[in-house]
């Protein structure tokens, strides 16, 4: 079983166990817990065909078991959840069953008290030693709640219980299990030391040497992860994770670990997935990389060994199309798409939409526009088009090259007057990923004087003046929405937050936050505003009776940050603490909430 899983509270709706409705009234009283007992402790259900009768079937669950569980849901449908919490777990723990201690996790995530749910689980793997699931979700709890020093035993215990393939994947899973721990040396350490073990026995070395290397490189430790990537290969030449591994290694300017790729290639068969996957990637890397000669190579040997897998086709003919042999490319293109339709797989249907770009290129390239047009029109949304060449764009800014990325996207063809609005978009999407708010505001200002009717526009315009550190800008421009379209209620919202955060204007913040509120008056995050505007103009209380019931309405990591500060004023640091941490389950890299902890010094 992969060790990846997401934990979010599951609702389980309970089987129908007799012809008979129940009355409405036990139909609201049957919880979660009865359905789970009720479907787990009864030996067969009722599905016998139409012409057999089945003889009735009684469930093993007692009345004494039937009225605590009962007791149980109906304290969680009251509020009472630790109550409900605590009667499901002791239910759980008399009858053994691994139903209500799912159940009983369940309560306490649904709840958010993690400490709970992490109680439940150890209780659940203390009283059946053999179940795999508890070990899996106390490594999942224990990383959520931000104890990764403790998930080491945690780890080696469910490792231990998987055979294998199976216990392969969950060791080569592990990095991604720990990419949100803030400390990656920390989960580095801990990662090292349960794999231990694993480094000694042949069938898990490749896999053990590979996460290790994964969890340096995510540690800054590029050096060490070579390392580690050259061990993990020489315990399996063959294995495609060594490989994959060394051209991250690659991409990262390691260009010495070009050897264990090359290396692996030779030691896998060609026709292999595993050597098919190393060498699609490779030849990826290598035009990353602008080596040119080397991924043509490389393409060239794909498309001989694996004549069907459309890919490397498609790479080919963008290559072909640089090197301006466009009857190659044109063939390329051709055998790409024939394979692509008849695949039906999803990714290269994608890439038909880059096909028929480089078609439409090769056509134009040849004089003949008629042609280049009508192969534009076979791409039937040009978001599309965008789309890609945004992901495009945004691999060459990750490489440094961010002027290239925009003139790439300027560079777009335009065949509709919606187009010159999606390549401004896109520019200045990329431009806000890389945190370069300045060139984003003068990109939107372009985009406002194409499309001065467009609010929606000038509202992003705003934001970046703000990121900017154009305040003054920022209020104009909202203040240009509002009396445009009085109803954007973000705008009001906007601009009374920015004010009230500021600590300036205080009434007027107030006063364009109570009209966010009027035109909105369930959404969270204006309540949210609106108790900070009271917080900042010193009615505490009022802050913090809105604040609760927003983040009860919408648990959200910046409402989280301003509640737990609003505490934290108020002398309730223990609450404000646990408010913090829930918020920081929910996202550990929301800005507010990161900012507002450090201004604590408090670490969630």
């Amino acid at each position: 079983m992969n060790i990846l899983v997401r934990l979010a509270p599951t609702t389980m709706q309970p089987k129908r166990i007799a012809t008979r409705p129940n009355p409405r009234w036990m139909q609201g009283l049957l919880g979660a817990s009865l359905a789970l007992a009720l479907t787990g402790l009864q030996a067969q259900a009722l599905e016998a065909p139409t012409e057999t009768v089945a003889a009735p079937v009684n469930s093993r669950m007692d009345a004494q078991l039937f009225y605590q569980l009962l007791l149980g849901e109906l304290n969680v449908q009251d509020g009472e959840v630790g109550t409900g919490f605590a009667l499901v777990l002791d239910a759980a723990q008399k009858k053994h069953d691994p139903m209500l201690y799912r159940r009983a996790m369940d309560i306490a995530l649904q709840a958010r008290s993690g400490e709970s749910a992490l109680k439940a689980v150890q209780a659940w793997g203390k009283d059946l030693p053999q179940a795999e699931e508890p070990d899996r979700f106390a490594l999942q709890i224990l990383l959520a709640l931000n104890r990764p020093e403790e998930t080491g035993p945690v780890l080696r215990s469910f490792l231990k219980r998987s055979q294998g393939k199976a216990r392969s994947d969950n060791i080569t899973a592990i990095p991604q299990t720990y990419a949100r721990v803030a400390d990656k040396v920390l989960a580095l350490r801990v990662v090292s030391e349960a794999l231990a073990p694993e480094l000694k026995q042949p069938d898990q070395a490749a896999a053990a040497w590979t996460t290790i290397g994964r969890m340096q490189l995510a540690a800054d430790q590029s050096s060490q992860a070579l390392v580690s990537a050259r061990s993990a290969h020489q315990a399996d030449p063959a294995s495609m994770f060594p490989a994959l591994l060394a051209l991250e290694l690659m991409e990262q300017g390691q260009i010495m670990a070009e050897d264990i790729v090359r290396g692996q290639l030779a030691a896998s068969p060609p026709t292999s997935e595993s050597g098919t996957t190393v060498a699609l990637n490779y030849a990826r890397i290598l035009l990353d990389l602008q080596r040119n000669a080397d991924a043509r190579a490389q393409l060239k040997t794909l498309t001989q060994t694996q004549p069907d897998l459309p890919e490397p086709w498609l790479l080919q003919a963008s290559l072909q199309v640089q090197d301006n042999t466009l009857p190659a490319a044109k063939q390329s293109l051709e055998t790409y798409m024939r394979l692509a339709r008849d695949s039906g797989d999803e990714r290269s249907a994608r890439g038909l939409t880059q096909a028929y770009l480089l078609m439409s290129q090769i056509a134009e390239k040849q004089n003949d526009f008629e042609a280049a047009s009508a192969w534009l029109d076979r791409i039937e949304n040009a978001d599309d088009i965008m789309a890609a060449q945004m992901r495009r764009a945004s691999l060459l800014a990750r490489q440094g090259k961010l002027d290239e990325a925009r003139a790439h996207l300027r560079s777009q063809p335009v065949r509709r007057p919606t187009d010159v609005r999606l390549k401004l978009i896109a520019e200045a999407q990329l431009l806000r990923e890389f945190k370069q708010w300045e060139e984003a505001y003068k990109v939107y200002g372009e985009a406002v004087q194409a499309f001065p009717e467009d609010q929606e526009m000038v509202y992003d315009q705003a934001m970046m003046a703000e990121k900017a550190n154009r305040l003054d800008e920022m209020e104009r421009l909202l203040r240009q929405i509002i009396a445009t379209k009085p109803d954007h209620f973000h705008a009001y919202n906007a601009l009374g937050y920015s004010l009230a955060d500021r600590g300036l204007r205080l009434p007027e913040a107030k006063q364009l936050i109570e009209k966010a509120v009027e035109l909105q008056p369930n959404d969270a995050y204006i309540q949210d505003s609106l108790a900070w505007v009271e917080f900042r103009s010193g009615n505490v209380t009022r802050a913090l009776e809105i604040l609760r019931s927003a983040y009860k309405s919408r648990p959200d990591p910046e409402i989280a940050a301003h509640l737990g500060e609003v505490l934290w004023t108020m002398g309730q640091t223990d609450e404000a603490k646990k408010i913090w941490r829930e918020g920081f389950l929910l996202s550990s890299d929301n800005e507010t909430l990161l900012s507002t902890l450090k201004r604590f010094n408090v670490q969630p």
